[in-house]
């Protein structure tokens, strides 16, 4: 790193001093021609940019043995003076984008827990969003230029290459991350970077986008935890908004709709947490956070309990889904819950 800042600094140096010395042969050359021939300042200052730019067009007027000593001379310091502008510009652009490259790399190398999503299209793009509102960590690994131009216009942490490459994943923090989200425009990609992904860590939890229902079974056979089809999603919820309007209605309002004030969050319950061995009616949730218990998801056995009862005794690890307000959620989180 400091190998490339200190070449930065000195192609900056370089720059700036073939820049200074550009307008000194701009000033030079023209101040020349009118002290030499006796031209005004404007036929002065053109024949210099004529000269140093080598576009070749007549001379201005008739030149004298001296004004074309003057002229081979700004054309000589000139060309070299552009080649060095033009050099060091190209080093500078290249070492920036290096430097650029290796701090995002470090960024990433830092991350731990967090998600790693593949392909950036319209489903890949809208989770990274929900992901950032929700201030969840994530790096995204796309190979398509025009898609890298928005991640670094939105300034996300990303991953140039392929995700089907096992490089791409492990630069992305494969063994350090959460999760795996694949939203590749293929489902014989997503199958693929299952069996990539599960290969290097069997206990990661893989998200995979399905675009056919027969490829459903395919991707948990790679080692998909759970795989989602848009489509089916999609035409599952227009049905319902027919056939369940208001349910559809509520569902929404409590949702998306942030006038309310309510969200529903999964509050899991910590080893030696204060509500930890506690039924329902013994922690009070409802009493001190104001917030609804609709269901328990036991992490031991996997059963979810829908609508428990104040008898329902809390397990570390048990996720609650709690229906309330957002900031009192996160008071039940801090009190030994996440």
């Amino acid at each position: 790193m400091f190998k490339w800042t200190d070449r930065r600094e000195t192609h900056s140096r370089d720059l700036l001093a073939a820049f200074i010395a550009l307008s000194g042969l701009l000033v030079t050359g023209t101040l020349g021609y009118s002290w030499l021939e006796g031209w005004n300042f404007l036929d002065g200052l053109y024949m210099t940019f004529l000269t140093l730019t080598t576009i070749g067009f007549n001379e201005v007027r008739e030149l004298s043995t001296a004004g074309r000593w003057l002229t081979m001379a700004i054309g000589l310091f000139g060309i070299g003076t552009v080649a060095v502008i033009a050099t060091r510009g190209a080093q500078f652009l290249i070492n920036s984008k290096r430097l650029k490259t290796r701090k995002m790399a470090q960024l990433i190398h830092h991350l731990t827990d967090h998600y790693i999503i593949c392909g950036f299209g319209r489903i890949g793009s809208r989770i990274a969003a929900d992901l950032e509102n929700a201030g969840v960590a994530f790096v995204i690994i796309e190979n398509a230029p025009s898609k890298i131009a928005l991640i670094e216009e939105s300034k996300k942490l990303f991953i140039h290459g392929d995700a089907e490459e096992e490089a791409s994943l492990l630069d992305a923090g494969l063994n350090r991350a959460k999760g795996l989200i694949l939203t590749l425009p293929e489902d014989s990609m997503n199958v693929f970077v299952s069996l990539l992904a599960r290969e290097f860590c069997p206990d990661l939890f893989i998200l995979a986008r399905a675009n056919k229902p027969v490829n459903h079974r395919r991707l948990i056979r790679a080692g998909a935890n759970k795989v989602i089809s848009p489509y089916e999603i999609g035409a599952h919820r227009m049905s319902q908004v027919i056939l369940k309007p208001n349910v559809v209605r509520f569902m929404e309002n409590v949702l998306l709709n942030d006038d309310l004030d309510l969200s529903i969050e999964e509050v899991i319950v910590n080893q030696n947490a204060e509500l930890e061995g506690k039924s329902l009616s013994e922690s009070n949730v409802r009493q001190h956070y104001d917030v609804i218990v609709v269901g328990i998801s036991r992490n031991a056995t996997k059963e979810i309990k829908f609508n428990p009862g104040a008898s329902e005794t809390l397990h570390a690890e048990d996720a609650m889904v709690v229906l309330g307000n957002p900031n009192m959620i996160e008071k039940l989180r801090a009190q030994g819950c996440q």
